[in-house]
């Protein structure tokens, strides 16, 4: 056999709860080799013993085999004495020092444990919590690391004599599988009317009869609770909307098959990958005209959200109803996610006929993540259950642990430290009292999870949002402030693994400037270390403030009478009786701040053409003119760029424009379209100047005006040809859920420039 070696291994990344010390165990003991495996709170430590040619293949086959759902970033390896030791064991965790470890995302079910679920003859017939170690509850059921029962939400639920068995036995796919249960130790499903009080009967056979009479049934899942009706049921679909207070943004759908969703929407390749992945997130599809689902489910969209069942509790309750049904977040509008029983009782009972409800306690409440497929790439829209806390990795190291607080709407955080950034879970809108208590004990769980002690906070320049007043108040800590659409930009670098610099087109709603005034339509010259602003969308007042975000034919009349159209007329001044008052105010800055806002833009164009003069949720008008846009026409309207050094950018011709084809009768889908194909034209237009003025070819796109696939295509294809590199987001949202990101790798390159 040869001289025995032995070696002391190292292995991080993504390795605890995944199954790795199981496959460490199998590995060594079918190449002969002795040692031992745990967790700590670094990742998994190893030592093996044995002939040199088989300790050789163990390293190779340790990264080429690791288990599906590890991620291994480094393996470090050291010579240490040969003991003669025989055998190989799975050695107690070690929960001493500073934590690094990696903690795993929550995990759709696998075959192996979808295959138990639906065989009558397993002892896990029909249970809806059944995991193993390539699937179920992670990151919502942790509390600490290292990631070991005691540390999780399952310390309550004592193992019975079989799943004891599975759990010790190397050869199972439970062996150290931390929340393994079954029907005799786990946790347990019931049926409850909305005061809580347990009803009779098989509790998942009961839930779709409420489902099937067309009430609404609230539903305990991995990050929180969800209310679901039949999709195909107008009344019911309309009852939890008005019940909810969301009056228009659409309702996500749960289906039980791939087979299911094609009867819904079209499903290529890429977008059958995404909605099929272990993350298993809504994606945003086109809808198929003769979809059976209830108008008031998506009403005015032509798109569904779409998502496949990612629990045991899921497939059976779908594998017993044979419809689509509604899946939302068990909120009411604008609050965060319920996930404690009683406040979920209490927020939920006046919306829910009745609970489908269990015993296993959530930590960490999570909504779904959001994704949609552009060109055959996934983008987040909102990214959290199955993807978080996964990190961001950068290329460089962070001199010192970050904070990066995040923006004020659609709120993530992240902390920051070595080569990752830990994005949040989303947290939502921090204007809500709610969402912003799950703001903070959010950050108070990401560092003792992750060990972070910030020495630098990084915050937005806005005075006012929260998020900045929170990033204050933190003791004994650098404040990094960053410009908005800086951050933005600075996200799209992180996310792609660069540090610039780049031509950064950062197109969104608002955002505070780096001159005190509000920007939103930018065009930077930046790195991670800092911008210069070299063009913009030319400003325009926003008459009334903010109240001119939620009422859309506000702005329209500050175009308009910025390009000299306010004619009586138009329908969107006939509709609004008041524009006059309005127009008058529009000039009086204190009351109508100039705004340099893409997102504004949009909502002035969407409420010219009759699409929304008010909107019920962010970015309604923009998303609703996206999907009048006819995508088959060519034409764009011009649009004149002035100025020098900083450019500007002349959005009143787009709608000079709009308004002379609105009144020479044109097809309203190709206005919409003529306009998004000219200010597509005009970015590319300014991306040509800022190139011939510094050199630089690679161009970053990042905000949410960004998520409107009709522009971004136009946008990407116009720069690739003209021999522009394009850089866009596939990690993080390029809305504001991917500010905390900038935020972090800013502040970071700050602080290596320093030293």
């Amino acid at each position: 056999m040869g001289e025995l070696v032995r070696k002391r291994v190292r292995v991080e990344g993504i390795v605890q709860g995944v199954g790795f010390r199981p496959f460490v165990y199998s590995l060594a003991t079918g190449l002969g080799l002795a040692g031992h495996v745990g967790n700590d709170v670094h990742g998994v430590f190893v030592e093996v013993e044995g002939p040199a040619s088989g300790i050789r293949r163990f390293l190779r086959m340790l990264r080429e085999q690791a288990p599906p759902l590890a991620v291994v970033a480094r393996i470090s390896v050291a010579d240490v004495a040969a003991v003669a030791e025989t055998g190989f064991r799975v050695v107690d965790s070690d929960s001493t020092g500073s934590r690094a470890a990696l903690v795993s995302s929550d995990t759709a079910t696998c075959a192996d444990c979808l295959g138990e679920i639906t065989d009558p003859e397993d002892r896990r017939s029909a249970y809806p919590f059944t995991n193993c170690t390539h699937c179920g509850p992670r990151f919502t059921i942790v509390r600490d690391v290292p990631y070991d029962r005691p540390n999780t939400t399952m310390a309550g639920f004592a193992l019975c004599a079989r799943c004891e068995a599975e759990y010790r036995d190397p050869a199972n796919r439970r062996f150290h599988a931390q929340p393994v249960c079954c029907p005799d130790c786990g946790p347990r499903l019931r049926l409850t009317d909305s005061g809580g009080v347990a009803l009779q009967g098989d509790p998942l056979i009961e839930a779709v009869a409420v489902l099937a009479r067309g009430e609404v049934l609230g539903v305990k899942g991995l990050g929180g609770y969800h209310l679901a009706v039949d999709a195909t049921n107008s009344d019911a679909a309309a009852t939890l909307r008005k019940r909810k207070h969301r009056e228009d943004k659409p309702f996500a759908v749960m289906v039980a098959s791939v087979e299911q969703a094609r009867s819904l929407c079209a499903i290529d390749d890429a977008e059958q990958a995404a909605l099929t992945s272990r993350r298993r997130p809504i994606v945003l599809l086109n809808r198929l005209p003769d979809a059976p689902v209830a108008p008031s489910v998506a009403p005015g969209n032509h798109q569904l959200g779409l998502m496949l069942p990612y629990t045991p509790l899921h497939h059976l309750l779908l594998r017993r109803f044979p419809r689509p049904i509604v899946l939302t977040s068990g909120n009411v509008s604008d609050e965060p996610i319920a996930y404690l029983d009683d406040d979920a009782l209490a927020r939920l009972g006046d919306i829910a006929d009745a609970f489908l409800v269990h015993d296993r306690p959530i930590h960490v409440r999570t909504d779904d993540s959001v994704v949609r497929v552009v060109g055959g790439r996934t983008m987040p829209v909102r990214r959290s259950r199955g993807y978080v806390p996964e990190p961001v990795t950068l290329p460089w190291p962070f001199p010192q642990p970050v904070l990066a607080c995040g923006a004020e709407l659609k709120n993530t955080f992240g902390v920051a430290k070595g080569e990752h950034v830990f994005v949040s879970h989303h947290i939502g809108d921090l204007e809500n009292y709610e969402t912003l208590r799950s703001f903070t004990a959010g950050i108070e769980h990401f560092r003792r999870l992750f060990d972070v002690e910030p020495r630098v906070v990084a915050h937005d320049l806005h005075p006012e949002y929260l998020s900045t007043k929170y990033a204050a108040e933190v003791d004994g800590a650098e404040l990094v402030g960053v410009q908005h659409h800086h951050a933005h930009i600075a996200s799209c670098l992180a996310d792609n693994g660069e540090s610039g610099p780049v031509l950064g087109v950062a197109f969104d709603g608002t955002g505070y400037g780096g001159d005190g005034s509000i920007w939103g339509g930018e065009f930077l010259v930046a790195d991670l270390t800092g911008f210069r602003r070299q063009g913009h969308l030319e400003p325009v007042p926003l008459p009334g403030g903010t109240t001119a975000i939620k009422q859309p034919w506000r702005t329209a009349v500050a175009y308009l009478a910025e390009c000299g159209n306010l004619s009586p007329d138009l329908d969107v001044l006939q509709r609004n009786a008041n524009w006059a008052e309005v127009a008058a105010l529009s000039r009086w800055g204190r009351h109508a701040p100039p705004a340099s806002s893409a997102g504004r833009l949009f909502d002035a164009v969407a409420a010219i053409l009759g699409v929304r003069d008010l909107i019920n949720y962010e970015g309604q008008a923009a998303i609703e003119l996206e999907q009048l846009a006819d995508t088959t026409e060519a034409g764009e309207y011009p649009v004149s760029i002035s100025g020098g050094p900083v450019l500007r950018v002349r959005g009143s011709d787009l709608v000079r424009s709009v308004v002379a084809d609105l009144r020479a009768a044109t097809p309203l889908p190709v206005i919409a379209a003529r306009f998004h194909n000219g200010l597509a034209a005009a970015v590319v237009d300014v991306c040509g100047r800022m190139r011939d003025s510094t050199g630089i070819g690679t161009v970053a796109l990042s905000g949410g005006v960004f998520q409107n696939l009709v522009l971004l295509q136009r946008v990407t294809m116009l720069l690739d040809r003209n021999g522009f590199r394009t850089l866009l987001h596939s990690q993080v949202p390029p809305n504001d859920g991917g500010i905390s990101l900038g935020q972090a790798a800013v502040a970071g390159a700050l602080c290596r420039a320093r030293r």
